[in-house]
């Protein structure tokens, strides 16, 4: 366990969200930033993550990769898709309060979840998973202090919860780190199970990002290379 590590995940949130209040990113803009994540996240699953969990032996490990997959389905009924760049405007009225509760309670499950097999730097594909998690946590955090802001939620409260969810990645490692600290037995095979399914988790993000990388199905050359870009990029160190 590394103190930057922790940083890394904390601060790339908070600097990517904070952004926000200083630039004006637009949505073709931030599609772009998806794109580039999204092939990032799936080349590095391919190339890395799915060979790691299969070469370690671990029994039935197909189903937590689809357990991971299809759970991550369940929490978009509460996130509304923010983790793939749906930005939802929460307005206030009169009788309801603006914030969106249920979508930062499914958005931090996923954070949780995702941070938890970082506890193991045993690993070969550690250094790609963290990148991964920085990466795809990047456009998430631009989407949700723009989502906050438009949805007039004062700033001081839109940075106060951006930090809330900058902390949930590194709370998921800690914790997993404490529990695999305190497992007498099957502790390799414990992050086994959690990494794929984190690994379910980033396919149904990632493919779901490259579906929708197109507006109307249409061919876009710059998404194209763009796409192209994160996938090559996580095949540097083939």
């Amino acid at each position: 366990m590394t103190i930057f590590m922790y940083l890394l995940l904390f601060l790339s949130v908070i600097i990517s969200g904070a952004s926000v209040l200083i630039i004006n990113i637009s949505g073709k803009n931030l599609k772009l930033i998806l794109s580039f994540s999204g092939a990032y996240l799936f080349a590095i699953c391919a190339l890395h993550l799915i060979p790691e969990i299969y070469l370690s032996h671990t029994p039935n490990v197909g189903i937590y990769i689809l357990i991971g997959f299809f759970a991550q389905i369940l929490l978009e009924f509460f996130s509304e898709g923010i983790e793939h760049g749906h930005i939802h405007i929460h307005k206030h009225d009169h009788k309801h309060n603006a914030f969106p509760y249920a979508m930062m309670i499914g958005l931090s499950i996923h954070s949780f979840l995702e941070g938890m097999p970082l506890a193991n730097r045993a690993t070969d594909s550690h250094s790609y998973l963290l990148t991964g998690i920085v990466m795809h946590n990047i456009p998430i955090a631009i989407a949700l202090m723009t989502m906050l802001l438009q949805s007039h939620i004062s700033k001081t409260n839109a940075i106060i919860w951006l930090i809330i969810f900058a902390s949930i990645t590194p709370l998921g490692t800690f914790t997993s780190y404490a529990i695999g600290e305190n497992m007498i037995f099957n502790f390799s095979s414990y992050f086994d199970r959690i990494m794929a399914v984190v690994v379910g988790i980033f396919l149904h993000i990632s493919t779901t990002i490259l579906f929708e990388s197109s507006e109307n199905h249409r061919f876009n050359l710059i998404k194209f290379m763009v796409i192209l870009l994160g996938a090559g990029f996580a095949m540097l160190s083939l």
